[in-house]
């Protein structure tokens, strides 16, 4: 059973704005295909993700690492789903090499200002195809002392994982296909889409994190 405070209504969504008149939708341009996951899922799996976080950790709130930057969007509906005091730091991790050519080699661009002895840290990610960067990044923490270390992924592509995931909480499994939109970007484009859609344009990255 759920606290008390856990048993609220998820808001609904509207697409309309305070003057009751329907705003235009963004990015409504020919290299977005069909939309992966709606707007409408995003926010009852972010909800169902919080309240399952919360029950899991309720008497040891967690340190919540984001993977910058595709994960801000999605970690700040989730942190806001989560009725703890969960205390915020960042990574940034390349991988890609360039938005054509993955580069092969996997470095942290930005590390966390925090110490991770004793805490336990829950790493928030965007999205997992290879699994690579992440089995990387989770060598990489647990070397940190952390009293336990756990992952929170919002996609994983199904059939492409080249290493054993142990991820706790997943948001969806989707197909091999590159996708942009709730963070997710090709040339910092597209972060702010409010869905999830494959991307079609000639210029996708081949994937490797």
């Amino acid at each position: 059973m759920h606290p008390d405070h856990l048993t609220g209504r998820v808001g609904q969504v509207t697409n309309q704005d305070t003057d009751g008149h329907r705003p235009e939708p963004l990015h409504t341009d020919s290299k977005l295909g069909r939309v992966v996951v709606s707007e409408e899922a995003l926010v009852t799996r972010v909800e169902e993700l919080g309240r399952q976080i919360t029950a899991d950790y309720l008497d040891r709130p967690p340190l919540l690492v984001g993977v910058l930057k595709g994960a801000f969007v999605f970690m700040s509906d989730l942190a806001r789903a989560i009725r703890l005091p969960v205390e915020f730091d960042f990574m940034a991790v390349a991988s890609y090499g360039s938005a054509t050519k993955t580069s092969g080699v996997v470095r942290i661009v930005k590390d966390l200002d925090l110490d991770l002895s004793d805490r336990h840290v829950l790493v928030v990610e965007d999205i997992v195809d290879s699994g690579l960067t992440l089995s990387y990044l989770r060598r990489n923490l647990l070397a940190r002392g952390p009293a336990s270390l756990e992952v929170c992924a919002l996609l994983v592509k199904e059939g492409l994982q080249r290493t054993k995931l142990d991820l706790r909480y997943v948001g969806f499994n989707i197909p091999p296909d590159f996708v942009v939109g709730y963070g997710l970007d090709i040339g910092e484009r597209y972060r702010n889409l409010r869905r999830v859609c494959v991307y079609v344009g000639e210029d996708q990255p081949r994937p490797a994190s």
